[in-house]
């Protein structure tokens, strides 16, 4: 059983498919994706400081237009 697993992953098997494979997950592994019928709707950064002090913001695609977005930052207090 060593030998076996000792062998595993196989590189000759992860390397096949790599120019197909690998632009699909690019695109959809970005940060923000843009697909048809596929995409980023909703972005989040959560901020907190060394005292406490929570900034919560966060863009929202409204109607599914990538070039409409509402934009909501919520600021509060981490109670300790």
């Amino acid at each position: 059983f060593t030998t076996f697993f000792s062998q595993l992953p196989d590189p000759a098997i992860e390397d096949q498919g790599k120019e197909y494979i690998r632009p699909i997950l690019n695109k959809y592994a970005a940060v923000c994706v843009r697909c048809p019928g596929y995409g980023t709707r909703t972005n989040t950064v959560v901020l907190i400081d060394s005292e406490g002090q929570v900034t919560f913001t966060e863009r929202n695609m409204i109607n599914a237009d990538v070039n409409q977005w509402k934009t909501s930052t919520y600021e509060f207090k981490l109670h300790s």
